[in-house]
């Protein structure tokens, strides 16, 4: 996927593949909770609609109400690029238990799939964050 394509899907220009709909998100970093619609084009996020005010919509739509979608450390261009940012993540990495490494983007979008396709799962919290357990401010 391009990041020209990924671009196109965070401004509406592109349809979003998936949208999962009507959960809460937990921002990792001020940790504040609240409700958000999280489109999601190929194998990445492309955008969070913070409480429904975009109105996303996608081809595909996966129920999130009475969840919480708490991101683990997956590798994203918010860590920007070059030999600081490799050494940052690589930093990072170090408090993860197994594997001692940042989630990738596919290994999400490959656990939103299953989540989709799989009709015997519900009402479940998934952690997918490498066992990390990082301590309150």
């Amino acid at each position: 996927m391009s990041r020209t394509a990924l671009v196109e899907a965070t401004r509406g220009d592109r349809p979003l593949d998936l949208v999962i709909r009507g959960g809460q998100l937990l921002n990792v970093y001020t940790g504040e909770v609240y409700p958000a619609d999280i489109g999601i084009y190929g194998d990445r996020v492309a955008l969070v609609d913070r409480n429904g005010e975009l109105g996303i919509s996608a081809a595909h739509e996966l129920d999130a109400r009475g969840m919480i979608a708490i991101p683990g450390l997956i590798d994203t261009p918010i860590y920007g690029e070059g030999e600081h940012a490799d050494a940052f993540k690589a930093k990072l990495g170090e408090s993860v238990l197994f594997p001692r490494r940042l989630g990738v983007s596919e290994e999400f979008a490959s656990l939103a799939l299953e989540l989709i396709t799989n009709s015997y799962i519900n009402a479940q919290d998934i952690r997918i964050d490498g066992g990390i357990r990082m301590p309150p401010k």
